[in-house]
């Protein structure tokens, strides 16, 4: 994944250079904002084709699809619609949503906020679908509000049936350890269709390099092997340095390779 504080065409040739499949485009201010993409969409591809990197696409995280207000409600969600038609003129092999947050007084009347936030995924799956994009929904974690668990996606996965998960093991195991990365891996095989993968402490979303942290990634990678997972994987490693990402990505391979034995 890039960082959107970085220049985007350096972070796609930093990238490419470490021997990597795919980027995973965050399309976040400043450097990756949508509306600046819309503009340098033909170029960009250009330079992912270059560079020989197929692309996931990340939509815009900070914003809020299920705020009380409207106008912000609509802002957010034009912003993410948007995101959409550039992942769909860039060939984004799948496209990643945040469930939404409940923000400012949201947490108080959670029945009206995840109907607001059902509302704005519909939406965007809708697009998705005409657009021809695999949307994937990430699990977040408790302070997010809502869509943590593997039972949190019970509604999600029955109303829309083509919507795929991101599995994101760092938010996983702050719920729940690994247990919980296993509780989706379990209940949805057919339906994860893409990881993140990063380490933490089980505390907050640290985005180490795996190693660093206490996620148990054994067990967790053992299970995808049982299921034959074949789909995307992004390191959502977030540091300065990056031979930690290619540690990080040897690490999984070397795990991936060896059958767990715990």
């Amino acid at each position: 994944m890039n960082f959107p504080v970085r220049r985007l065409e350096e972070e796609i040739r930093a990238i490419a250079a470490l021997g990597f499949d795919f980027l995973e485009l965050a399309m976040d201010p400043p450097g990756a904002q949508v509306a600046d993409l819309m503009q340098r969409s033909a170029r960009l591809r250009e330079l992912l084709a270059s560079c020989g990197l197929d692309l996931v696409c990340h939509l815009p995280t900070f914003v809020s699809t299920a705020d009380l207000s409207p106008r912000i409600r609509e802002a957010s969600l034009r912003e993410s619609l948007d995101g959409l038609e550039v992942a769909s003129s860039l060939g984004a092999h799948r496209v990643v949503v945040h469930p939404s947050f409940f923000m400012g007084l949201g947490s108080y009347v959670r029945e009206a906020s995840e109907g607001l936030a059902m509302a704005s995924l519909a939406e965007l799956v809708h697009r998705g679908r005409e657009l021809g994009l695999q949307i994937c929904l990430e699990n977040m974690f408790s302070a997010a509000g809502w869509l943590a668990t593997a039972e949190d996606f019970a509604p999600i996965m029955e109303a829309f049936p083509e919507l795929g998960i991101t599995l994101d093991i760092g938010h996983a195991h702050i719920l729940g350890g690994s247990d919980c990365a296993l509780g989706f891996i379990h209940r949805y095989p057919t339906r994860i269709r893409h990881l993140h993968v990063s380490d933490n402490w089980g505390r907050h979303d640290d985005h180490l390099p795996l190693g660093a942290g206490n996620v148990r990634m054994r067990p967790i990678i053992s299970e995808l092997r049982r299921i034959s997972y074949d789909g995307w994987v992004t390191f959502e490693i977030f540091s300065p340095d990056r031979d930690y990402l290619r540690i990080s990505r040897e690490k999984f391979l070397k795990l991936w390779d060896v059958p767990s034995t715990s």
